[in-house]
């Protein structure tokens, strides 16, 4: 099966990045990353290890709207890349799948 990625322009992405960036500096953000959580793997980190990432990536046509953006530990935003939540939660299961300890 052929991966779809819609057509976004590179204007449309920088034109999301601007709006990221205002709410990265709003009291919205700040609540959710004063949790110190990590949206995917749940570890907790200090408030400025965690980065701001897109649920839907910008890229596969995601918006910086409050609803797609999440908290998450450097380590995850960067093996999430442009994965979409269920090419993420397949790649979760496949970890989890081959660690022989979780299998016991």
């Amino acid at each position: 099966m052929e991966k779809f990625y819609p057509s976004v322009t590179e204007d449309e992405i920088k034109k999301e990045r601007q709006k990221a960036k205002l709410l990265k500096k709003s009291s919205w953000w700040k609540r959710k990353i004063s949790k110190k959580r990590c949206y995917y793997c749940g570890r907790q980190f200090p408030e400025d290890e965690l980065t701001m990432d897109h649920i839907v990536p910008l890229i596969r046509g995601g918006k910086s709207t409050k609803s797609n953006m999440v908290p998450a530990c450097k380590e995850c935003n960067n093996k999430k890349k442009y994965l979409l939540p269920i090419e993420w939660s397949q790649y979760l299961e496949s970890l989890n799948s081959s660690d022989p300890e979780k299998n016991l």
